[in-house]
């Protein structure tokens, strides 16, 4: 039996050895990686000062790992299908950790931009999680397994926040990235030592005119998504870059539908369940990260503004902090109500709570505990839609493709919290009010940010209304259109 036709052990009716410990390993390497999406934050006002640039090019800083994780995160997929999950898993973790040791030791802009793109690389550690999940646990554990290795994501970045301001104000600020690269050491030493190689391989060439084209595309999208505000939405830099990404994303699309194995399997992601699953999750970044670009600020504007509550950035993310947490406790009730009524009803109930925790917070938003309140409600709702979404994917697709099909579902939540930041930034921006000569933004301003999280989880609602049903999450064989699984159907041959 050839290794893409082979059953994995463990994935039959009993568990495998150390089970408990491998959904432990890959969750804990998940929240690494995620950390590093919060982890300048609370020193992105002082990097002109740190690193002598102006605010313009510190800005990179951020930008760079958005754009390095967006083309990493599919074609690192892709390559785990073909050579190795875990193998590409221990490649993204060396990443992670070579890139925090470069910024530990940055105090110039280029070496740390560098590191930002390192670290930004490793981000497809998430899917790649989720995909070996696949291979090597019962039927039984998947469901709650996969939950919490895609909620994971929240989970790090709501953790990360007070973390690193506790961190950025007590030590160096170099401190930030040598823990990063010791946690990146231990998830590395864990990996190593506890979670077994799929034997769920593609094979096959690996598609590198289709790897540059998407790098092409997307780095072209998110660039003129991430810096339009700065460079003007009317300039011809951002309108040539949209432009550019139409055109060439259009050329990669014809390109990938007529080669024998391309990078991206567009047949398989047009399918409807997975097309509408991934279209979901774009609605449902917009949502995910309104809160994280509203609540730290409304915590730490000025209380003589009349609505800001005057905090520091720790206080700011210890109200966030709960939220993980909160994640984390609700994906194995996202994978119990998955199993129940199948994942399509999770995550339309999980857009539901998000849309009320917003709903609440435009009218709780006067003390710190009605921000603690509304970032628990929509941390719950995070949770069940990011628990559900893995299920819906894998119940769509071979097991020889899950990784790339995961990858691409992160890739369309990064589009979608991308997208937050850009329509937040513009709506701040015009409503404002003028405190001692200085432009901050209005309450007003939050309000209607905050709406509109509200209205992406119901777009997300909407739109997962037409994801078609499935039986139950924790069966990983396709149900809408193409083929069985082939690993599924040797395993009964």
């Amino acid at each position: 039996m050839s290794d893409a036709l082979a059953r994995p052990t463990g994935a039959g009716g009993s568990a495998p050895p150390r089970t408990n410990a491998v959904v432990a390993v890959l969750a804990f390497a998940g929240i690494v990686v995620s950390l590093m999406q919060t982890l300048v934050i609370p020193i992105v006002a002082e990097l002109p000062t740190l690193l002598d640039a102006p605010a313009s090019d510190t800005a990179w800083a951020v930008t760079a790992t958005l754009l390095a994780a967006a083309v990493a995160t599919p074609v690192i997929g892709r390559l785990g299908d073909m050579f190795g999950k875990r193998r590409m898993l221990l490649v993204s973790v060396v990443l992670l950790i070579v890139g925090s040791v470069v910024c530990a030791m940055a105090d110039t802009l280029v070496p740390m931009i560098i590191g930002r793109v390192l670290q930004g690389l490793a981000s497809g550690v998430i899917p790649l999680g989720i995909s070996i999940m696949r291979d090597e646990l019962p039927a039984e554990r998947l469901a709650s397994a996969t939950a919490l290795m895609s909620a994971s994501l929240g989970v790090g970045g709501a953790l990360g926040l007070p973390a690193a301001a506790l961190i950025a104000d007590n030590l160096d600020w170099h401190a930030l990235f040598w823990v990063s690269a010791g946690l990146g050491v231990v998830a590395l030493a864990l990996v190593l030592a506890l979670v077994p190689e799929s034997r769920v391989r593609t094979g096959g060439r690996f598609d590198f005119v289709g790897a540059v084209g998407m790098a092409a595309g997307l780095v072209s999208l998110l660039l003129a998504i991430s810096k339009g505000a700065d460079w003007g939405w009317g300039s011809g830099t951002t309108i040539g870059l949209f432009a550019a990404a139409v055109v060439i994303l259009l050329a990669w699309g014809w390109f990938e539908l007529r080669t024998t194995q391309p990078l991206v399997d567009l047949r398989t992601t047009a399918r409807r369940q997975v097309l509408v699953t991934n279209l979901a999750s774009i609605a449902v970044g917009v949502a995910m990260f309104s809160m994280s670009l509203v609540i730290p600020q409304l915590l730490q504007l000025p209380s003589q503004t009349g609505y800001g509550l005057g905090q520091s950035m720790l206080t700011a993310g210890l109200v966030m902090a709960p939220s993980g947490l909160v994640m984390m406790v609700t994906a194995p009730v996202s994978a119990a109500v998955s199993k129940a009524r199948g994942p399509k009803v999770t995550l339309m109930i999980g857009a539901l709570i998000v849309a009320a925790g917003y709903g609440l917070n435009i009218l709780l938003m006067s003390e710190v505990w009605h921000f603690v309140l509304v970032s628990c409600v929509i941390g719950a709702g995070i949770g069940f839609t990011y628990g559900s979404m893995p299920a819906l994917i894998m119940g769509a697709v071979p097991a020889s493709e899950t990784a790339a099909a995961n990858s691409l579902n992160t890739l369309m939540r990064s589009i979608g919290t991308s997208s937050a930041s850009a329509i937040a930034g513009v709506i701040l921006a015009q409503l404002t009010i003028d405190f001692g000569g200085i432009a901050l933004p209005s309450e007003n301003g939050f309000k209607v940010v905050l709406a509109v999280g509200a209205g992406a989880a119901l777009l997300a609602f909407a739109v997962a209304s037409f994801i078609p049903r499935q039986r139950t999450a924790g069966d990983p064989a396709p149900v809408t259109g193409g083929t069985a699984d082939p690993a599924e159907m040797a395993a009964k041959s």
